[in-house]
């Protein structure tokens, strides 16, 4: 259906395994707007609802990593590496139990060749129709491969007292 996996390669010639790759939705890796769009709504949803981990896989490199980032309760700051699979586990029985849509209010993207940062503004909510509860941002980077583009890792920080979102990440 999209790319074939062995487009992708390293260094060492070896490409995403995955077989969630084929599975991609070619509307969902055509343009890093799609990508970006896609991995919120993949993730979103209403309490009861199994997230869409199939798609969620389907936009990220085997190799992907999902970073947490924030303070431990004694003021240092820390972050956790999770590869899909590991974001899954640990993500999937929150979402299950509670709704949670994240969405995308501003982004500043910046790109050279192939690659593309993006750092996407969100609202996290419980409901559709609610306030949002948090905020914070998203730093997604971004690959080209001649034929779509992949999520390469996506690393967040939540918005505090201590780093409230400076006005060129706000709508």
């Amino acid at each position: 259906m999209a790319t074939d996996p062995k487009t992708l390669k390293n260094y060492y010639g070896k490409a995403p395994s995955s077989v969630y790759a084929r599975l991609a939705d070619p509307k969902d890796t055509e343009s890093t707007k799609a990508i970006v769009d896609a991995l919120y709504a993949s993730l979103s949803g209403p309490a009861g609802v199994k997230r869409d981990w199939d798609r969620f896989r389907s936009l990220h490199t085997d190799s992907s990593k999902s970073i947490r980032t924030g303070k431990l309760p004694e003021g240092t700051v820390a972050c956790s590496w999770m590869t899909n699979d590991e974001y899954i586990e640990q993500m999937n029985p929150w979402f299950e139990s509670n709704g949670f849509y994240e969405l995308e209010v501003h982004r500043v993207e910046e790109r050279f060749g192939n690659i593309v940062h993006v750092f996407s503004t969100y609202e996290s909510k419980h409901g559709l129709n609610e306030k949002p509860y948090m905020r914070g941002i998203n730093s997604i980077q971004l690959l080209y491969d001649g034929k779509r583009w992949w999520v390469m890792n996506v690393m967040w920080q939540h918005e505090s007292d201590e780093f409230p979102l400076p006005a060129k990440y706000l709508p």
